[in-house]
């Protein structure tokens, strides 16, 4: 007998047995030799009953998932001596990994060769698609030492138990025990992150202020909409007596935007989620296009296919979304009165919605309003004037009654454009109160 990629000898036991039994369960299978020198030779086990029971024992506490299904442990005769005989059978809960190590790569081990050594992240990625299939919701979550106090206090605000049969029932626990990529996502461990930027202007030049938020989805749900807020600025308008106010954005919009951003991201990439304020938009930016098999104008309809169904199905249950599929409607509709529609662009990674700020757009269309308005007021003003300059040639000379007959002005308005041409020196005023007379300036010159 030699050591090869299935067979390992130990001429006693050891603490990194451990480490060559998930080596096995993770490959192809092997079989552990105790009392065998590294040569092949059988130097035998004393006490084979008592190192038998503190063998298993070990596995059973120390490896996680359960891998003692896929154990063998017997006593066997080689060489006349007695040797324990350890046979692992590749396992359907891959990676195993050491309780205290986590699915690291320091804790989850695979043969190479004749030696036992630690699994690269890819390989762990691998046996975890392997078994668990690509979403990334149901896969086991690399980090295992999680805490769910923001969660806790989340289901228990509203109202909703969150314990250990519940966990299993969201899909937080997978069948072996471990925690799943959902229950990270929700932890406060999640390491997925959002980042705001205020800019100033409409361009990404100049940073007013930047931000990152990270933990808890529902902390980040809950912190980066407290921050949108704050820039979300209230603006007054008068009806009469009555005060209207008109924030920048609807906040139905800016909610539903937010949690389709965080509902709907793709978590297999690393990426944070981005959002940027501008003086006239707001856009929101996630990581991952569109499902496989769903088109832009499917989802504009209300036709919805979910990259996260488990966590839409938790923020549905949690009464944070209503139906899957109206996010987007609920959007357009909040824009219904305004003359500006958010805007929705994919790309094969990438999936952004924008806002557009609708008193900003508001207030751009007043002022060229008035600025049209004040352009037609000045060329009907000079009309009026020329057409008084005109008259005085005729006439001679022209009072107060003919230009308020002649243009069909009140007297008031009538003593305003004699006033002007006046100070302008086109006219010449003479005599007092029912005897004044204008007169051009050229003709009295």
């Amino acid at each position: 007998m030699i050591e090869n990629n299935e067979t390992e000898f130990k001429r006693e036991y050891v603490e990194d047995i451990k480490n060559t039994v998930i080596a096995f369960a993770n490959g192809n299978g092997g079989t552990i030799y105790i009392g065998v020198e590294d040569n092949g030779t059988a130097c035998g086990v004393s006490n084979v009953d008592e190192q038998m029971l503190k063998l298993t024992n070990a596995l059973r506490d120390s490896i996680r998932p359960d891998v003692m299904m896929f154990v063998d442990c017997k006593n066997v005769t080689l060489e006349e001596k007695q040797v324990i005989c350890l046979k692992v059978k590749r396992g359907t809960a891959r990676p195993y990994y050491l309780r205290g190590k986590g699915i690291r790569p320091e804790g989850v081990f695979v043969r190479q060769g004749a030696s036992t050594v630690p699994a690269s992240e890819a390989a762990i990625f691998d046996m975890i698609k392997d078994t668990c299939g690509d979403s990334f919701e149901d896969m086991r979550s690399f980090n295992q030492d999680l805490s769910f106090i923001v969660a806790d206090k989340f289901f228990k605000d509203r109202e909703i138990e969150l314990g250990v049969s519940q966990k299993r029932t969201l899909n937080f626990v997978a069948k072996d025990g471990t925690f799943t990529n959902l229950a990270l996502l929700l932890s406060d461990q999640c390491l997925h992150s959002i980042k705001v930027a205020i800019f100033e202007g409409s361009k990404k030049t100049i940073f007013k202020d930047r931000k990152e938020f990270s933990g808890s989805l529902f902390s980040q749900l809950e912190n980066v909409f407290k921050y949108i807020d704050l820039s979300n600025r209230v603006r007054a308008e008068f009806s009469g007596l009555n005060r209207i106010d008109c924030r920048d954005y609807p906040v139905e919009a800016v909610r539903e935007a937010l949690l389709n951003a965080l509902v709907h991201r793709d978590y297999s990439y690393s990426a944070p989620t981005l959002i940027s304020i501008f003086d006239d938009r707001i856009e929101f930016v996630s990581i991952g296009g569109l499902v496989k098999g769903i088109t832009l104008e499917d989802i504009e309809l209300g036709i919805s296919m979910l990259r996260n169904p488990h966590l839409a199905n938790i923020f549905y249950r949690l009464k944070l979304i209503e139906a899957y599929g109206t996010g987007l409607l609920k959007i357009k509709e909040s824009y219904a009165e305004y003359a500006v529609k958010p805007k929705i662009e994919v790309s094969s990674h990438a999936f952004k919605i924008t806002l557009p700020n609708v008193n900003f757009f508001k207030e751009q269309q007043d002022n060229h309003n008035n600025k049209n308005r004040d352009f037609i007021s000045a060329k009907n003003n000079e009309d009026k004037l020329n057409r008084i300059s005109d008259l005085c040639k005729k006439k001679g000379f022209i009072v107060r009654k003919d230009i308020e007959e002649n243009l069909n002005v009140s007297q008031a308005a009538a003593v305003i454009l004699l006033r002007g041409l006046v100070e302008r020196q086109v006219l010449i005023k003479q005599g007092k109160a029912r005897n004044t007379r204008y007169y051009l300036k050229n003709k009295q010159d």
